[in-house]
Parts: C-alpha cells; structure tokens; sequence
C-alpha cells in the first residue's frame, strides 16, 4: 500500500508541475504572426529590396516522460498565418522520432506522442516542420526547426558503482578514521527537482562504523577495535534520492571489511620451564628440541627472535629461529660429559618489529629456563691437533723419526690407544708408525723430485673397544738437498759460418735443475780443463745463469773439420757443490753474407755444380716411389689363398673333431706336433713341448682324452637320442652345438679368503727369490706390519 500511495503522489505531483509549466510557457508568436517589409536602396543600382519573415506559430513544447494515459500524449500544435483554414495546406513533420514516435496531423498540425518515453534514454529530440500547399505543392515556408524537451520524473533509484565492497583497517584504529568511500549515482535529473540528490545512511554495522550522509566516507565508530577478538565486519549501506525524504527510491550496497593485524600482543611462552637431554657425542648443530613463544599477532608482528640471555651453558648451546614456524631449536656447541652433566638456560623470545604506539602495552618479550642433562657413551680417541705437518729432508735414513702423533681417550676410563698407518694413503709403505707412542719413521728411500709431499691418514684405536676409532690427516713435506746437478736446458743445435769472425758470439746456453734450492738457482759455465783453451771457441759466462760460445778465430772450413764438440761444465752454487759436463756440437755451415745458414752437408761440396736442389728432390721422390712399388708387389706375390676347413656347407655334417691340445698359432709348429691335428689317435700320451725346456719341479700328470670320458660319453648319448626322438628335428645329418663344463675341478680354491682362518703366520720371504717382477707382492707381504703391537 505505502508503494501505490507513493506512485500516486509521484504522478500526481509529475502532473501539477506538467500543467503549471505549460500555463507559464509563454506562447510563441515568433514575431511571425504578420509579413514586414523592408524597403532598402541600394548604393550601387538603387533597386527595393524585400524580405518576408517567417509565418510559423507554434507553442514551446514539454513532454513529461513515462506516460501511462489511456491515449496519446498531445505534444502541441504547428501553425503558419499562412493557413487559413480551408485544408489547402499541409504540415509535415521530419527528424528525430517522425513518424514513430512523434504523429503530426497533416491538416490541424497538432503533435501526438505514439509512445512512452524515458528521458534517461534521450532528453531532447530535434524535429523539422514543413508546409506545403496541396495544389501546387509548392512549400510556403521554409522549413523550420524545434526542439522537444522530456521533463523527468523520479523514476530511477541510486545505484552504487559495486554490489560488494571490500576494504581494510588497521586495528586499534582511532575513532572517526576513514575506511572506504562508496558513490552511488541516479539516473534522474539533477538540475529538476530532488529525483537525483542522494544521501547515504547505514542499515547494517553498528556501532562498529558509521557513513557520512553527503560523501558516503565509511568511518570508525568505536575505538581500539581488536583483531584477535572480531576480524571481519559486514556494512550495509542505503542511498535515497529526493534527499532522504518520504517517497524517494533507494538502493544498498555491501562492504565487508577486515580488521588488519598490528603487532600489539607480546609473546608468551606457554610453559616456563623445559626440560631436555643430549648424548655427548652429538656432533656440533644437532638439534635437542624445540620451544615456542605464542603470539596471537599474524605475519612480521608474530615473528619471534630467541636468544640465550642467561645461563651456565651459553657455550655449550646455541638457539636459532625456525622462520617458517616461529620456533626456537636448541642446538648443541660442544658437550663433555667429564668436565659437566647438567646445565640450565635462560631463553628469551622478543618480538623483531615493535609497533611504537603501543611500546605501552609491552614489553614485548618472555623468558623461559631450559634444563639440558648430558649422556655419557663411549668416545672415539681424539687427537691433539686437527691435522699435523711433518717436514723432513729427502736424504734422512730408513729408520729415521720424523715425527709423533698424539692422541687419548677422552672418557673418564682412559683406554690405551694403538696407532696405525693407513695403507689406502700410502701404498708404497714409505712410512710406518710405533703402535704404541703414535711416533712416524721412513721404510724406504724419499726423492723430493719424485714426491714432493705424502699425504697419509693416521689411525688411532681403542685396544678395549676396537670399534672405536678415530683418524687424523699427516701432511709430509718433503725437503730439497742438492742431489741433482744442472744439466743444458734443451739440446741445442748450433752452427758456426765458414766466414765466421773471431769474437763472433754463435749460441747462448742455459741450464736447468731438478733441485729447487731456497735463494734459487745460480749456474756457472766453463770449458773442461782438457779445453780450457781451445783454439776455435771459448765461453763467457753471463752471470745470469747463460753463457755464450764466442769464436776464436777467422774462418772455418767444412772439408777439413765439419762437425766441433765442445765439452762444457755447469755448476750450481748449493751446497754440496753438484756439476755435470755437457757436449755442444757445433756445425760448420756455409753462409751468405748475413750470416744466414744455407747448407751444412759436407756432401753438398761433391755434388756437380750443375745439379741444384729440386733435381735433387726430384730424384729423391722417384727413388722412394719405386722402392713403394717393388714392396707392394712382393708382398702381393707372397700372400697366399688359404684353403677353407669347410668348402661347403653341406660339408659340415659328420665333421666334428675335438681337440684338448693347445699350440701357439698357426705359425708356431715348434709348439706342437701337426700330426696331432689331423690323427688325434696317433697323440703321445707325454709329449712334451719342443720350443720350451722341461722343469723338473712339475711332474707331467696325463689326462684322460676327452672321447674316454664317462661323463661326456654320457652326456653326448643322451643329447644323442633326445635328437633322434624329436620329431621337429630335419630329415637330414645336421650340426649340434653343446656346451658342457664337466665335473669339478680337482684343483684346490685359489681364493685367498680363508687364509685369515690359518692360527699361525705363513712366511713369505721365497717371494723375493723369484725376480724384479714378484718385488712389489714380496713388498706387501714380506714387509713388517705398521700396526703390529
């Protein structure tokens, strides 16, 4: 009823305003009710101009939008003083909405709305209006134009931009702070009436928020709101137009809105003591377990730092923050269950971002006591030092110490330790070790040049508890003594013109040392005694570790000395002293007048003046291709077509022979007797080889030929008749392939697996009797146990 009587009152009042507008519409005369003439004289030919205004009449037209009467809306009426009255005129009506939705009465020129309007779908519509006489068709009016204007009427309600507003605020918000704007907007005119003015009110969300009537501002509206008591709220919000007052239409709209976390609660640990245990083994990082502090706060206000502030095992233990769980793991340092059995924590948790308006609700930390009891076990022995490094000169003595090792037990019994080498980091058995004292001495000779650095793993075990054991890495530096004398740096191919000068310097020499002395290397170069003064060349020593061969004389002749060797000694400057002679050979080459070589060969000088170098290549290439021919051919003529075992395959059948006796090739018919091959009946039982001499220490045991053996005679007949039963097998002799390894092997296990089983030592010392090629198996058995007691 309340939604009738307010249609009603809308149309009723839409209606007055209609009428009162129309009557205070002025009417239209347009100062075109009669013809005016103007008469004017033309400067130029003096003739009378005449203008004839305009003759239309018609009233300024309104329309009221949303018509709902029985008949057609009268929009107004066209007229002309033109017109008078017989129908001899004729009015047309064009433009927007001519025709369909604006009628003309062609005769009385009034107007009639066929339809209903909505002005928010167009407000105006601009239209022409013609008169045209029926007889002679001729227009008596220029064609005007008009507007019709649609008034509004309050027919569209608020409409919000969204249906469903989403927004956030910090919580512990102060009164009045904004938290979201919603606008709605009306269809209707604004600049007519009330239909379009919106005001805002709240339907739904109080006393939590409230809305500002003419903005639409959503806006707190109770103080420190809390996160963790409510989070999310829903606002309804209306929007009625004719400015809030009785009558208006209305819309609504949602918003949700979410309480935002701010960091104003303090951790707190839900217990105030812990208790936990820990093996003193545990290696450094091992983690006993896990305390955490709650913090009803949501993402960086939750997150937690823990810290040991107090305590007597702050050196024992460590605590970090689990980031993804906000938990505080306790780890282990170092434990000793000898030097302490129980300690006990202060651990506090703190906040990591602080918010400082509200440093007054803190302080935003909380303690707890962990109480961590240590478990005794047995421990592996520990060594002094994480790794030693052992220098020692490459010269010392089998035998010698080159050093100790140490290590203990660290538990409360203190078990006797033994130590022993590892022989995985030293397959050479180079060094050996006291089981008992852990001292380091040589086994065999040191060379720096070779290895100049052993890296050996010392082990240290426990006599009572072999299991436990622990090793430790020995860095062996080998050091450098002058053992190795210098030596030329490359071999040099020198040459000396036969127009050569005397002091002509022909090559620079330099040498080299394996030895690697600790102020480096200094070389000194001079003539053997025998040639301290030689008459072709002499040295210089440049003090800089090189020396020059210089020439003594005047010219050089290759017919008479072609080829000079020049001994020379080296020095080096380390003590003791070390020196070597080296021998420059030293060419007599033709040369041209720069000194480049052009040949050497004493040969060249008996050579035809008229034969140069290519005829001699030439001559060369020809000699080595036919030497290339006459092996190619000889090799062909030698080889030879060797005949086939089998020429056919149909040759295969009854043609399976077995031998037992094996030779050295088909080229070797010293190793066996060929007759064998072809006769097997014809074999000697003992025919020994004749290309190998006999030893008496292996008695020669004669086998039984393989077609006397029982087994193979069993297994070929019974392979036999499941052959001649099967009735898939061909109708023809074919070939069958059997694999037989025989009975077991009469000889004894050559496994060395069971030899640990034996209670006493066996004695390898025949092993070194049997040659260089046995040294290094007589040198893993023969040698003396690094580790023996």
């Amino acid at each position: 009823m309340m939604r009738v009587h307010s249609f009603l009152t809308v149309l009723l009042w839409s209606s007055m305003v209609h009428a009162i507008h129309m009557m205070l519409s002025p009417k239209r005369t347009n100062k075109h009710s009669h013809s005016e003439r103007i008469t004017r004289l033309s400067e130029n030919d003096g003739k009378t101009l005449h203008r004839t205004k305009r003759g239309w009449m018609w009233n300024q037209f309104f329309l009221l939008e949303e018509y709902t009467g029985p008949d057609t809306q009268y929009v107004g009426k066209l007229h002309t003083d033109q017109d008078k009255g017989d129908g001899n005129l004729k009015y047309i009506l064009t433009g927007d909405g001519a025709g369909s939705l604006f009628i003309i009465d062609e005769n009385t020129g009034d107007i009639h709305a066929a339809k209903k309007l909505d002005r928010e779908e167009k407000s105006l519509y601009v239209l022409r209006a013609k008169a045209i006489d029926r007889k002679s068709g001729r227009q008596v009016e220029p064609e005007s134009e008009f507007i019709i204007k649609i008034h509004d009427i309050n027919d569209n309600e608020p409409k919000f931009t969204k249906d469903l507003y989403a927004a956030s605020i910090p919580e512990m918000s102060g009164v009045g702070t904004s938290v979201i704007q919603v606008t709605a907007t009306d269809a209707d005119d604004a600049n007519y009436g009330n239909s379009a003015k919106v005001v805002y009110s709240i339907l739904q969300g109080q006393p939590y928020f409230s809305v500002d009537p003419e903005t639409g501002i959503i806006k707190t509206a109770l103080p420190d709101m809390s996160r963790e008591n409510r989070e999310q709220y829903q606002v309804v919000i209306q929007a009625k137009d004719m400015g809030g007052q009785m009558g208006g239409l209305s819309g609504t709209t949602t918003v949700n809105i979410t309480l935002t976390d701010v960091n104003d609660n303090p951790p707190r640990f839900p217990q105030s003591t812990y208790q936990f245990s820990s093996p003193e083994s545990a290696p450094p990082g091992t983690p006993l377990g896990r305390i955490k502090a709650n913090d009803p706060d949501l993402g960086e206000n939750a997150e937690t730092e823990y810290s040991i502030s107090n305590g007597d095992g702050s050196d024992m233990f460590d605590i970090v923050t689990d980031k993804d769980t906000q938990e505080g793991i306790i780890t282990v340092k170092k434990l000793d269950f000898e030097k302490k059995i129980l300690y006990t924590l202060r651990v506090e948790a703190t906040n990591t971002h602080l918010d400082p308006r509200f440093l007054q609700l803190g302080p935003f930390k909380d303690t707890a006591l962990v109480k961590i009891s240590v478990e005794d076990i047995d421990e592996p022995p520990v060594f002094s030092r994480s790794s030693y490094l052992i220098e020692v000169d490459e010269d010392a003595k089998e035998g010698s110490i080159i050093g100790q090792v140490v290590a203990q037990d660290p538990d409360i019994t203190k078990n006797t330790i033994k130590y022993s080498v590892d022989r995985h980091t030293d397959l050479d058995r180079i060094f050996n070790i006291y089981s008992g004292n852990g001292s380091l001495f040589i086994s065999k000779p040191l060379d720096r040049e070779e290895t100049p650095w052993h890296n050996i793993t010392v082990i240290a075990t426990e006599i009572n508890n072999p299991k436990q054991s622990s090793q430790i890495p020995v860095f062996i530096r080998i050091l450098d003594i002058n053992d190795h004398a210098p030596e030329f740096a490359k071999y040099y191919e020198t040459f000396v013109c036969e127009n050569a000068k005397a002091g002509q310097l022909i090559q620079t020499v330099s040498a080299v040392d394996k030895d690697e002395p600790p102020r480096g290397h200094k070389f000194f170069f001079e003539l053997v005694p025998e040639f301290a003064v030689h008459p072709n060349f002499s040295i210089i020593d440049n003090k800089d570790n090189t020396a020059g061969i210089i020439t003594r004389r005047n010219g050089y002749s290759r017919s008479k000395t072609s080829i000079y060797h020049l001994p020379i000694i080296i020095f080096d400057n380390d003590y003791p002293v070390q020196s070597s002679t080296g021998t420059l050979t030293i060419q007599v080459c033709a040369c041209d007048s720069r000194g480049n070589m052009q040949s050497c060969n004493t040969e060249a000088l008996l050579l035809p003046a008229g034969l140069s170098t290519g005829a001699l290549i030439a001559i060369l290439l020809c000699i080595i291709i036919l030497l290339v021919l006459v092996v190619l051919f000889a090799a062909l003529k030698r080889q030879r077509k060797k005949e086939p075992l089998i020429i056919s395959k149909d040759d295969v059948r009854d043609n399976i022979v077995t031998y037992n006796d094996e030779g050295g090739g088909e080229e070797d018919t010293q190793a066996f007797d060929i007759g064998t091959l072809r006769n097997p009946e014809a074999r000697e039982e003992s025919k020994m080889r004749r290309d190998v001499l006999p030893e008496t220490i292996f008695q020669i045991r004669r086998t039984a030929p393989l077609w006397e053996n029982i087994d193979v005679q069993d297994f070929i007949h019974r392979r036999l008749k499941e052959n001649d039963s099967d009735p898939a097998a061909p109708p023809y002799d074919s070939l069958a392939t059997y694999a037989y390894e025989g009975n077991d092997s009469i000889a004894n296990s050559l496994s060395s697996l069971e030899s640990l089983a034996t209670d006493g030592n066996q004695d390898y010392d025949y092993l070194s009797d049997w040659g260089p090629r046995f040294k290094k198996l007589a040198d893993m058995y023969g040698g003396e146990e690094s580790d023996r007691d």
